[in-house]
């Protein structure tokens, strides 16, 4: 897995999630209907800033206790696998007890052991608690629910391809998350898609202020709308 620049991190960090899917689209790396989470995965602090880091996978069960011939994941094996993974770094976590989820493998503890790991959020088809304590130190969550207790939560599994939220997630993939959502985008065309992204918003601005003029005509409102989505959705050179 290879590193990328702060600089292109703190760029896609200028872009919601929404303008990052129209970009993406006239890339036809994939289908308008893919690479991006589920609605249930919901963002548990709107208000925080944009989240972009590499994925550190694994799954957990909290529903019952680790069976003796269930392998026992070591912390420090887990811990190594996300310092292995370049920075700054993103947990997605299955949990496989989904949809009838009961125990969180978040709370204060672990988003601060996390935090020190060079983590800057998870998302999770789980759930997280201590919310005061993660929104204090700005670590950022996205997840299917809210839950009180941590029950008999452990790994299953770790550096691995996860599914949450309908999203199939592997080791390294780069996440993008916001308000909106979670979004994962193709790395082989991040430096064109934050040009492409540029041009985007500059199309969708130009439609928007031409119809705070609108005079009425259908067929010349419907001539911009053509024009925007072309400007939109060509790649220049």
């Amino acid at each position: 897995m290879s590193s990328m620049s702060k600089e292109t991190i703190e760029l896609l960090k200028k872009y919601d999630t929404p303008s990052l899917c129209n970009a993406i689209e006239a890339f036809k790396v994939r289908g308008k209907n893919e690479g991006f989470m589920d609605p249930e995965i919901k963002s548990v602090f709107p208000g925080m800033s944009r989240m972009v880091g590499f994925a550190c996978t694994a799954k957990i069960i909290a529903s019952r206790p680790r069976r003796e011939d269930e392998k026992q994941i070591s912390l420090m094996d887990y811990w190594k696998s996300i310092l292995n993974t370049p920075a700054p770094r993103v947990v997605v976590i299955q949990d496989l007890d989904y949809p009838s989820v009961v125990g969180s493998f978040w709370g204060e503890v672990q988003a601060n052991i996390h935090k020190a790991l060079g983590c800057v959020g998870v998302v999770t088809n789980g759930g997280v608690r201590d919310l005061d304590e993660l929104r204090e130190i700005n670590f950022n969550a996205f997840a299917a629910r809210i839950l009180v207790s941590h029950a008999y939560v452990h790994l299953t599994e770790i550096n691995t391809d996860v599914e949450v939220g309908g999203l199939r997630v592997g080791p390294g993939d780069l996440i993008h998350a916001d308000k909106h959502g979670v979004l994962k985008i193709p790395k082989e065309i991040v430096g064109r898609l934050i040009s492409h992204a540029d041009n985007v918003q500059r199309a969708e601005k130009k439609f928007v202020e031409e119809c705070k003029s609108f005079s009425g005509d259908l067929q010349e409102l419907q001539k911009r709308l053509v024009k925007m989505r072309e400007e939109r959705d060509t790649l220049k050179a």
